[in-house]
């Protein structure tokens, strides 16, 4: 901007508080991926010196009295506002916050994930258990600072699902949860086993990397502006548009772990290469929320990454890429990729009981904020919930408690949003239909740019102007609902399992 505009200091303020938010990302980046083990005290300090920084920006009145100025000008446009309106809302989330708090929650999650992955190589919860008492006990105090919702979890939830509050969740779930349940019950009481051989056989790493690369890239994922590296648990980070990372791990005798987990966080990574270049380093130049965020990760990994179309035009490829696979037809594939069965790995799990295991750990960690849960009967707890939701028990901790990060890094709620990315991919990939006509074709034939072209006008190319509601009823000319998803999951549930 022009030195004599009204919003000449404030994209300099923003810019420091953005490039520091890309700093703790990339530092995240790198623990998860290149970082030796000896590195974690320092990399913990060194996370909390920048969350600091960070927040210090955030808290500054020098930003204060630069977003009030401006808000008050005749001067600004109406992006203008939306920008200065969303950093007004970062900077009085950020103001309840002690500084203290902020980095002693960036060292208990650095701390947390390095006795997280030792717990894990042992199976033992007891090594991960004092880490998350005290990341317990520090997410319990930031969100007494709050002030939002009626809930102590809103606090929280707030962070990654900015308006949405527990109360409304809570109806929403508990409805979906009977109805996932209904369906997984009778799916059971059919007696119908899907043959999954067809999935399994011999997958070197080195081919599912090659395989799930080019993947990527038909969809979209832009090598040139992004990488992929191997992680305990992949995710994605977009530290800029031209600059975004995502991890995967593999199974070498199954290969829908590594493909679907591959197509997942490049749905994550095109969304972040789609977002508005001209308001990068600006309060509107990141994503929406992490549910539309997983919107976008779900759409292309269920809807695209399971669709026959798809695999009618990457069948070939495969082939190629695993000469010891059993050749078979997309008919003979398309049940392993759509089987509906109780499981204990959530990242693994199919479409229905995905949704199971995150209701699981949204009812765990709502009842351990709000001290209705010690940590130290969660691997119980853990195993009863499981046992109720999805008729399932894990033998273990790496099958049960220990098998995501999450908690270990202090990301207590962010699990609904993973739900809600679930029903909204649903109803997006309809409108989109609804617009563009069956994909069916446009997928057998290689063509994903119209999909594309549709996801980047309605969702990415907005950022952070809209809220994630009105950005939904804008895209899909109707509130978000699971009535798209459980139509989905139904028509599937009714192919293969005769489930009405």
């Amino acid at each position: 901007m022009q030195k004599d505009t009204p919003l000449h200091r404030f994209p300099v303020l923003w810019g420091e508080i953005a490039d520091l938010r890309a700093c703790e990302e990339n530092l995240h980046w790198d623990q998860e991926t290149m970082m030796p083990p000896g590195g974690q005290l320092a990399r913990a300090e060194l996370l909390a010196t920048v969350a600091g920084l960070r927040h210090r920006a955030l808290t500054s009145e020098e930003l204060a009295d630069t977003i009030a100025a401006n808000l008050g000008s005749d001067r600004i446009d109406e992006v203008e506002r939306h920008q200065l309106l969303e950093a007004q809302h970062e900077r009085e989330r950020a103001t309840q916050v002690p500084e203290r708090l902020v980095q002693a929650l960036a060292i208990a999650g650095s701390e947390g994930i390095a006795r997280w992955r030792e717990a894990r190589d042992q199976s033992d919860f007891s090594i991960f258990a004092p880490a998350l008492k005290r990341i317990v006990e520090l997410l319990r105090e930031e969100a007494q600072t709050r002030t939002v919702g009626d809930h102590l979890y809103d606090g929280l939830l707030e962070e990654y699902e900015p308006r949405a509050r527990t109360a409304d969740l809570l109806p929403l779930f508990d409805t979906l949860g009977r109805e996932l349940s209904r369906i997984v019950a009778q799916v059971v009481d059919s007696g119908r086993v899907v043959d999954e051989s067809v999935a399994r056989g011999e997958f070197p790493e080195s081919a599912q990397l090659e395989f799930g690369k080019w993947v990527a890239s038909t969809i979209g994922f832009d090598f040139d502006r992004g990488r992929i590296d191997a992680s305990a648990h992949p995710f994605c980070s977009g530290l800029a548009p031209g600059d975004v990372r995502i991890t995967w791990r593999s199974d070498p005798e199954d290969f829908r772990p590594g493909l679907f987990g591959i197509l997942h966080e490049a749905g994550h990574g095109i969304y972040e290469q789609g977002l508005p270049p001209e308001w990068q380093r600006t309060p509107l130049g990141k994503a929406r929320s992490m549910g539309v965020h997983e919107s976008q990760s779900r759409l292309w990994e269920n809807h695209v990454g399971r669709h026959a179309g798809f695999w009618r035009y990457v069948l070939p490829r495969f082939r190629e890429a695993f000469p010891a696979w059993r050749p078979a037809t997309v008919e003979e594939l398309w049940p392993a990729l759509h089987r509906i069965a109780p499981s204990l790995i959530r990242v693994e799990a199919d479409e229905v009981t995905y949704n199971l295991h995150v209701l699981a750990r949204f009812r765990l960690e709502l009842a351990m904020v709000s001290d209705d849960l010690q940590v130290d009967d969660l691997p119980t707890a853990w195993n009863d919930t499981y046992n109720e939701l999805l008729g399932v028990c894990p033998q273990n901790d790496v099958e049960g408690v220990l098998q995501d990060i999450h908690w270990a890094s202090g990301l207590f709620g962010y699990f609904p949003t993973y739900t809600l990315g679930s029903l909204l991919s649903a109803q997006l990939f309809a409108a989109a239909e609804a617009d563009l006509g069956d994909l069916e074709n446009s997928f057998a034939g290689g063509d994903f740019s119209g999909l594309k072209q549709w996801l980047a006008c309605h969702i990415h190319q907005h950022g952070s102007r809209y809220t994630a509601a009105e950005l939904i009823e804008s895209a899909t000319q109707e509130p978000l609902s699971s009535a798209a998803f459980l139509a989905y999951v139904g028509t599937k549930a009714e192919r293969l399992y005769g489930v009405a």
